[in-house]
């Protein structure tokens, strides 16, 4: 029974991905004037996951050594960085920036870690799943609005965007079945996989979206811009609080 219960709940999670339509139904003159503010969103709600959820979540079980866990997650997301422009553009143009490839993997990662999340939780007891994962969907729902915009601002096509986004999404369907099936096996990775993502949450914000922010010269849009950062941190915040209630 908990299977199921398990599976319902990480496709949901995984269908959330689709919130960016939301964003396509602006029209793409409008979203084109508020991608930047999206960026700045996404850039907040990247730091805020990393400090004020993933570390403290890693650091729980490393101590200490969630550091330098967290510090190769951000060597490893350079050193993929690299790869993918060395790989994907050469002497070309490069249409599509590596920041998107290193969201999906970021993403992927987190999302993961949240269909493991969720099986451990119905595995003890179905009422902390059902709140488990009411508590995750509402951490996603901001979060996939800034993914969504990251592969946008990365060159992705709409459609594409939304494919590959819901491809990313999918991985909490493999940590859910990953949860039920082998939790006492890949219990002892959880922490070192949550220190990773959050090494590659902090690389992407810090070295690719931010200073796409700091290209902004306006007074209005650098303090809209900033507004936005802050409402990412917030409302990462505010689930953050509500998930560990």
């Amino acid at each position: 029974m908990a299977l199921l219960e398990i599976l319902a709940s990480v496709v949901f999670i995984s269908l959330l991905s689709f919130v960016g339509v939301i964003s396509l139904s602006l029209g793409r003159d409008v979203l084109n004037r508020i991608l930047t503010l999206l960026i700045a969103f996404a850039s907040g709600s990247m730091l805020a996951a990393a400090f004020l959820d993933l570390i403290p979540e890693a650091a729980g079980e490393l101590g200490v050594e969630c550091l330098s866990v967290v510090l190769a997650g951000i060597l490893a997301f350079f050193v993929l960085e690299k790869f993918v422009h060395w790989h994907h553009c050469g002497k070309e143009e490069c249409h599509v920036k590596p920041v998107g490839y290193l969201s999906l993997v970021g993403d992927g990662f987190h999302n993961f870690l949240d269909g493991v999340v969720i099986a451990a939780a119905y595995i003890s007891d179905f009422s902390l799943g059902l709140v488990t994962t009411i508590a995750i969907a509402l951490h996603e729902i901001p979060q996939e609005f800034g993914d969504f915009a990251v592969l946008l601002h990365a060159g992705f096509k709409a459609r594409k965007a939304l494919f590959y986004n819901f491809l990313s999404a999918t991985a909490s369907v493999f940590g859910g079945l990953a949860g039920f099936y082998f939790l006492s096996q890949v219990s002892s990775l959880v922490p070192v996989m949550v220190a990773l993502a959050a090494g590659g949450f902090i690389y992407m914000a810090t070295a690719d979206l931010i200073p796409e922010l700091h290209k902004e010269t306006k007074r209005l849009r650098m303090i809209e811009q900033t507004l936005a950062l802050f409402a990412g941190i917030f409302l990462v915040y505010l689930a953050v609080s509500f998930l560990h209630v």
